[in-house]
């Protein structure tokens, strides 16, 4: 079952965040910043247990991006992932927002979800908003940008 993350999901987000940027799948976040985008995270339940987890951040006026995209080992290779993007991307096409992107080292999971390789120059709102805080930035940033066109 998929849901919108409440509250008392913020210290196992972490975890689960904190978790995969471990095996160098996502950036980490701090605890502050799990509270403060509460609100873009779904998460997939089996039983009482989160699953997976993923985001979608609104980064500007028609752009919102795919991020912390992740889902425990032992769920792996259920649909749960494609579940929790398909989630965020009927969200985005909600609100108006006709373009998504991601930052990502899962380019194959992407590509069969639609997402295009793209280059990082033709989303400047993506390296104002995040890129130029992030340690990689800008001369060892290895993940690939993708975006995908949705009807609004």
């Amino acid at each position: 079952m998929i849901r919108k993350a409440c509250i008392s999901d913020v210290k196992t987000i972490h975890k689960l965040i904190n978790i995969s940027a471990a095996k160098g799948e996502v950036l980490p976040r701090s605890l502050t910043d799990v509270y403060h985008c509460l609100r873009d995270f779904f998460v997939f339940l089996e039983g009482e247990e989160i699953a997976g987890i993923c985001a979608m951040n609104i980064i500007w006026d028609n752009l919102a991006e795919i991020r912390s995209l992740y889902v425990r080992d032992k769920h792996r290779r259920k649909g749960i992932g494609s579940k929790l993007v398909h989630a965020c991307t009927n969200e985005a096409s909600g609100l108006g927002i006709g373009r998504l992107f991601t930052l990502t080292y899962e380019k194959e999971f992407f590509s069969q979800m639609g997402f295009a390789v793209t280059e990082r120059t033709k989303l400047p709102e993506k390296i104002w908003a995040d890129c130029f805080r992030c340690p990689k930035y800008p001369d060892y940033c290895d993940e690939t940008m993708m975006v995908l066109d949705i009807d609004v």
